[in-house]
């Protein structure tokens, strides 16, 4: 049953099969007046029942016994005389609009594609026809995993021995589960935000009490069992070193406090190996935007929880491959015990870690061995220190400081540094054609990037924050975006930010009424914390969220299959990776509270890839967390296809008209809680 935590606003209008499948529920079985058809608005919850729940209109109780051939030929013939007068109303609806759109001035009638919305609609009311005449047998609900696959996380589930291969990801084809992800058994919604950012749920996450109380000194200050609950709180020991541990950087570069961070040119942060997030927690809170990345790890430590906790994270690894982040990306890198061996393999991790830095950017580095002094005991750990020395300064990092454990280098802001390196030097700038912005999937390569680049601009010298996300005509002139696109894409996603909030927010503030036109309340009211942008495009949409003052942050992504405008999301202040939809996204379930697909469908199969809608919303309910919204904005046919799909994984499902004249529509659907319909 749908609870009315479930339920959405009213919104939109209803497809003609909707309502005559409502009719049929009633068991007068009275006809409405066609008058009456135009005015008629309906509930979400009862648009949501009539849609996925197909069997109640045409639900066929088993019959035996003697009477059974009887009841079963009364019963086809009520079903061919309801499917006859479907069929007439839906032909009657179609004539009208046939003849509304015929009323249209003829300038409307260039180019010869009057008929296109005609002919979409005809094949939309046909497509709606049959799935009422087949019931239930057109719609099979995609059966729920075994709970093994709780935490499951497809590409990593490997049995293969080498540790440099579990590091990476192996996507093949047939070792997706073509099955639902179901949530731990004791599962519980997250604290609204941003109260959940310091307390998560127990049972929410694959590790056990033993695993924090066995996790070292800093990890058990950190974090404290408290009943169902763990507890990251600000008066404990490990919070006030965060605070006093960022202090001291911000000193080490040359400033008062975290505070002055926007003004020195930082915005975005890469934590590699964040432990449980509590630094990026700590700069969040002063509008600094921080990406954690980890190994792949069975207990679904460093990145399940950061992501609990409603922080940005991803499974990443320094292995054989790039990260799936363009060049010039990060403000900041930030390595506290992070595992890493920057000694290995001539150092070439290292020069990932340079094609990752924007020219003038930080690399923070917290080590036992960058602490250490001549002594026997310590050789190797020395020996290591002196070649991360010697090669950060080949890669033109100065050191700007050093105290304790800690060291902090600073990128070099000038090109002519590496012309003016000897001709032998290691590493040798890269070619430009091997000078690329796509590193998704491609090798690691003993060279320093982003040389060529026209966005090699000094981090002092961009604008700050929050006036980044803003790029002007000579700023979009290097990405190659006209201002005119850049312009009317804001201006789409500021208009879809005002609808989407408004049929959503009966639900983001179920317990706190909120009327139409009001302000928002203030958190933790709000449900959501994070969106996952499966096609972000200029991350238009992350812009338009934060100019509506939303507090939540955006995971923007960019599809393989799409142009490449990674850089440019980068660039505007906002935290995003590559990721080919065909393959399941590096990430532990129930991570997002929603997620956003425009024209992803569209695109996707479009490109004749070796996936199916079906594994794409697969993936798509894994990463869902239980009463999150899933928001699809595709043409009318690839809405009707998704809106199917959605009765198939119970989700509640709605489509909502986005304007006038035009072939798009929005799919509204929301997962549901467990046991709602399981």
């Amino acid at each position: 049953m749908v609870g009315p935590h479930n339920r959405a606003g009213s919104s939109g209008r209803l497809r003609e099969a909707d309502l005559i499948c409502s009719d049929l529920e009633n068991d007068t079985g009275k006809k409405r007046d066609k008058e009456k058809d135009d005015s008629y608005t309906a509930g979400i919850s009862d648009y949501i029942r009539n849609n996925t729940v197909i069997d109640h209109c045409f639900g066929v109780d088993n019959v035996s016994g003697g009477n059974g051939k009887m009841q079963y030929n009364w019963f086809s013939l009520v079903l061919k005389l309801i499917v006859a007068t479907t069929t007439f109303f839906v032909l009657l609806t179609s004539l009208r609009r046939m003849v509304s759109i015929t009323k249209k001035p003829l300038d409307s009638f260039v180019g010869g594609s009057w008929w296109l919305p005609l002919q979409e609609q005809l094949l939309s009311d046909f497509h709606d026809l049959q799935e009422l005449s087949l019931g239930s047998s057109r719609v099979k609900e995609i059966e729920f995993c075994s709970q093994e696959y709780e935490n499951y996380v497809p590409c990593f589930n490997t049995s293969i021995n080498s540790e440099e291969f579990q590091l990476d990801r192996h996507c093949e084809r047939d070792s997706r589960v073509g099955c639902v992800v179901l949530p731990p058994r004791n599962y519980k919604l997250p604290l609204r935000w941003p109260a959940g950012r310091d307390v998560i749920w127990y049972a929410n996450v694959k590790i056990s009490a033993q695993e924090v109380l066995a996790s070292g000194a800093v990890t058990k200050r950190l974090m404290m069992l408290e009943d169902d609950q763990i507890s990251f709180r600000s008066d404990s020991l490990m919070f006030d070193g965060v605070d006093d541990y960022s202090h001291q950087i911000a000193d080490m570069i040359g400033l008062r406090s975290v505070s002055d961070f926007n003004q020195a040119g930082i915005r975005s942060v890469l934590d590699i190996g964040c432990g449980y997030g509590s630094f990026g927690a700590h700069l969040f809170s002063r509008n600094l935007l921080t990406m954690c990345i980890a190994n792949y790890e069975p207990s679904g430590s460093q990145v399940q929880l950061t992501l609990e906790r409603g922080l940005p994270a991803m499974i990443a690894s320094f292995s054989s491959k790039r990260l799936p982040f363009s060049s010039l990306s990060f403000d900041m890198l930030h390595c506290a015990r992070c595992g890493i061996d920057w000694d290995k393999e001539d150092g070439i991790f290292l020069v990932e870690a340079d094609r990752l830095l924007k020219p003038g950017g930080y690399f923070v580095w917290t080590s036992p061995f960058s602490g250490v002094r001549g002594s026997p005991e310590i050789d190797e750990n020395q020996k290591k220190w002196q070649f991360v020395q010697k090669f950060a300064e080949s890669l033109c990092w100065d050191m700007l400081s050093q105290q304790d454990d800690t060291v902090i280098w600073r990128k070099t802001a000038h090109r002519n540094c590496y012309t003016s390196q000897k001709r032998n030097s290691i590493p040798p700038t890269c070619k430009k054609n091997y000078d690329v912005e796509s590193p998704y999937y491609q090798p690691l390569h003993l060279c320093i990037s982003g040389t060529h680049s026209e966005r090699w601009i000094p981090i002092e010298q961009r604008t700050a924050w929050p006036s980044r996300a803003n790029l002007n005509s000579s700023e979009l002139r290097i990405y190659g975006v006209p201002t005119e696109v850049f312009s009317a894409d804001s201006l789409k996603w500021k208009l879809a930010v005002q609808e989407y909030w408004s049929l959503l927010s009966p639900q983001i503030f179920s317990d706190h009424p909120k009327r139409p036109g009001d302000e928002d309340p203030s958190p933790p009211f709000n449900m959501l914390r994070n969106v996952l942008d499966m096609n972000a495009q200029f991350g238009g949409f992350n812009h338009a969220l934060l100019e509506a003052g939303k507090s939540l942050w955006v995971m923007n992504v960019v599809p393989t299959t799409a142009p490449s405008s990674l850089p440019l999301i980068h660039d505007r202040g906002f935290i995003g990776t590559s990721h080919n939809w065909c393959e399941a996204f590096p990430s532990y379930p129930r991570t997002y509270d929603m997620i956003h697909a425009d024209g992803l469908l569209s695109l996707e199969t479009g490109q004749h890839q070796k996936c199916t809608m079906l594994d794409i919303f697969l993936d798509i309910d894994r990463l869902l967390r239980p009463e999150g919204w899933a928001i699809f904005r595709d043409t009318t046919l690839m809405i009707e296809s998704a809106r199917t799909l959605a009765t198939r994984f119970r989700w509640d499902a709605r489509i909502v008209d986005v304007e006038a004249n035009t072939d798009e529509r929005v799919l509204l659907c929301r997962k549901p809680f467990p046991g709602d319909k399981v």
